[in-house]
């Protein structure tokens, strides 16, 4: 696990521990890309970027925070290649408190796809 202060970047098989702990993972690609690739089952989509990597803080809020239901609560971020991810988690554990963010390394299409895993519809 590296740590990047706000956040933690886990490897697929620390992901897989911490999915089968229950932690919640939120993918925040866009539905084009859920659509190409999948995601990982049980994934809760939220986008936070649009098109032109405009982010929308109010409206993935509005969703985060019916999954994510305090400051405490441990979640997974998902993006492609863990770039976003890194952005996203920088706010949520600098700008907004929260303790316990973690992001997949590589993202879905290194750290999952790659690694020879399903993503589902």
């Amino acid at each position: 696990m590296l740590n990047f202060g706000p956040f933690k970047s886990l490897s697929t098989k620390e992901f897989q521990h911490k999915k089968e702990e229950g932690f919640a993972i939120i993918d925040i690609r866009r539905a084009d890309e859920w659509e190409a690739y999948g995601i990982i089952e049980g994934s809760h989509k939220i986008t936070f970027f649009d098109e032109f990597g405009e982010a929308d803080l109010d409206t993935f809020m509005k969703v985060f925070t019916k999954v994510v239901t305090n400051k405490e609560q441990p979640f997974i971020l998902v993006c492609a290649h863990a770039n976003r991810t890194k952005t996203v988690g920088e706010v949520m554990g600098l700008q907004l408190g929260y303790t316990n963010v973690y992001e997949l390394d590589g993202g879905i299409n290194w750290g999952w796809i790659d690694q020879g895993l399903e993503t589902v519809e």
